[in-house]
């Protein structure tokens, strides 16, 4: 038996992936992992091979660090496929594949940590501390999958490296490219170190304070149709005192918004 899952879209956590879904986007959260993972007979002697097909332009760095450890800490056979790209906090998930195979047309992108931040001097000059200790973490899976050193792969990083799938075997980062057929000629390889790389469009993932401001409107929506159904109700049936409240308590939040 084998246990599929696709690591697609943006990684997000698991509240963002709420918003993304109802917008029928895509993504990948912890959670959707965990479900798949959790999804099997724990009373398996022999656990489940798991394939990985990632394709994802990467995201949110502590979601890809959670999605790594669930696979890490899987107990049966883990095999990643990179199909199209798997870049930043994709890259990171990848590693966690005990064998890591890249389509012939894919590439790999490893870089420094970044994020958007407001305050004083005090206050950048903590972030870059931050930063700089998420690089760290980071590159703890690069150098436990490849053997390189630390501060080669954090040169790496620093210059935003893209790998096409024999850069990536070359270095460690796979195993191996998807179709490749062992009896070709050695001197072929020539051909994918010359393989034009192309920089992907960029993502941005939505601010925490601008997920709760959606949820907040959602649910604000939601409360006026609260209210036209209790105003409806009242007109043909008694209401519950209980019911009374509510549509009062909802009615005032609503109108005081609309103020």
């Amino acid at each position: 038996m084998v246990k599929k899952m696709t690591i697609n879209g943006d990684i997000v956590d698991d509240d963002t992936a709420w918003m993304y879904n109802f917008f029928g986007m895509s993504c990948t959260s912890p959670k959707s992992v965990r479900d798949v993972l959790q999804d099997s007979d724990d009373d398996e002697t022999i656990p489940e091979d798991l394939i990985v097909d990632i394709s994802s332009g990467g995201g949110d760095v502590f979601a890809g660090s959670e999605i790594y450890t669930l696979l890490r800490n899987y107990k049966g056979k883990v095999v990643v496929n990179v199909y199209g790209m798997a870049a930043s906090a994709a890259s990171v998930i990848a590693m966690a594949g005990d064998e890591v195979n890249m389509s012939p047309t894919a590439q790999m992108m490893i870089h420094k940590a970044w994020s958007v931040n407001q305050g004083n001097a005090d206050d950048h000059e903590h972030e870059a501390k931050v930063l700089d200790s998420i690089d760290q973490s980071i590159v703890n899976a690069y150098v436990d999958k490849t053997g390189l050193k630390r501060d080669d792969i954090l040169q790496m990083m620093q210059n935003e490296t893209w790998m096409t799938a024999q850069e990536a075997v070359d270095k460690g980062f796979a195993n191996g490219i998807m179709f490749h057929n062992d009896d070709d000629d050695e001197d072929d390889t020539d051909d994918h170190e010359d393989a034009l790389q192309v920089a992907a469009a960029t993502h941005s993932i939505p601010k925490k304070d601008a997920v709760k401001k959606f949820m907040m409107l959602l649910h604000s929506d939601k409360a006026k149709e609260t209210v036209k159904k209790q105003q409806n109700n009242s007109q043909n049936k008694p209401t519950s005192l209980y019911d009374k409240k509510l549509a009062l308590l909802l009615n005032k939040n609503i109108t005081e918004k609309e103020n």
